[in-house]
């Protein structure tokens, strides 16, 4: 285990892409400069019409769209905070770590492709950012050129030969 994993394992450090953190940032901004106004505007106008009555739903949907967007900003800030931006000298190519560049066959089909482990709020199925959580992740976490790794998954034992690990 290199020294970034071990961070992240004993101090809570959350490991971070350049652009996973630069996604956060990005999300936290549009939440606290856009999304809080348009729903403070929203409540006001609820006010000015006098609909604060016990029956209004559309004012409890924006209370609830409220709770859900200063939970994401708190969350987001959590992170934020916690985190450490994975720069190319920490993340690992003699063995897979978070932030490795994987090249994997299915050895059952030979299929061959490529995946990138990265935490799992970074984590990104239509991009191949596979989660260092996911019972995939998990059996990769580790590994090195030449190793076999097997997982349990829904449909039943996947067997993963890996050829290649770069950053």
């Amino acid at each position: 285990m290199n020294e970034p994993e071990l961070i992240e394992e004993h101090l809570g450090v959350i490991l971070l892409t350049a652009e996973g953190h630069d996604n956060l940032q990005a999300e936290l901004a549009r939440l606290t400069s856009v999304a809080r106004v348009e729903i403070a505007d929203r409540i006001r106008e609820s006010q000015q019409h006098g609909e604060f009555s016990e029956d209004n739903s559309e004012l409890d949907q924006v209370k609830t769209e409220q709770a859900f967007v200063e939970n994401r900003i708190a969350e987001l800030r959590v992170i934020l905070s916690n985190s450490q931006i994975l720069t190319p000298e920490l993340i690992p190519v003699n063995h897979i770590g978070i932030g490795s560049l994987v090249k994997v066959e299915d050895v059952e089909f030979g299929d061959t492709f490529e995946v990138r482990l990265v935490s799992s709020i970074e984590a990104d199925p239509t991009r191949d950012f596979l989660s260092s959580e996911s019972p995939m992740g998990l059996s990769l976490f580790g590994a090195s050129v030449g190793d076999t790794v097997a997982f349990q998954a829904p449909d039943g034992l996947k067997k993963f030969k890996v050829h290649s690990i770069s950053r």
